[in-house]
């Protein structure tokens, strides 16, 4: 059974920071795509960043600056930080696990909610 638990979320000043970590069971970690989404109350989820099997990594816009996406595949973890934090980065944030080049697999955590105070 293949489950995907995100942590690390809370309540946060603007301007501070946060690092979410996701682990991951019943699948091998390694071989999978890792990302990160967030769906804002009213809003679509969005995908926030991303990295692959090999370590290559993407993000939106949005955060581009001030996140970073990172894995440890021997603790089968995957960890999304983001600094400079705004209001607008309120959201309830989803780890994702695929294996895009093949599709195939398309695993989601319940998520775990951020919220940003001005």
């Amino acid at each position: 059974q293949v489950q995907l638990v995100e942590s690390g979320g809370g309540l946060v000043q603007a301007g501070g920071s946060l690092r979410l970590s996701c682990t991951a069971s019943g699948i091998i970690f390694s071989i999978y795509d890792m990302d990160w989404y967030r769906q804002a109350p009213g809003k679509q989820r969005e995908l926030v960043a991303s990295i692959t099997s090999a370590g290559n990594t993407n993000y939106v816009d949005s955060v581009k600056g001030r996140a970073t996406i990172s894995r440890d595949n021997a603790k089968n973890m995957v960890y999304l930080e983001m600094n400079s934090l705004k209001s607008e980065d309120t959201a309830v944030y989803y780890c994702r696990a695929s294996r895009r080049r093949i599709g195939v697999g398309n695993y989601w955590g319940r998520g775990t909610q951020v919220t940003v105070s001005s």
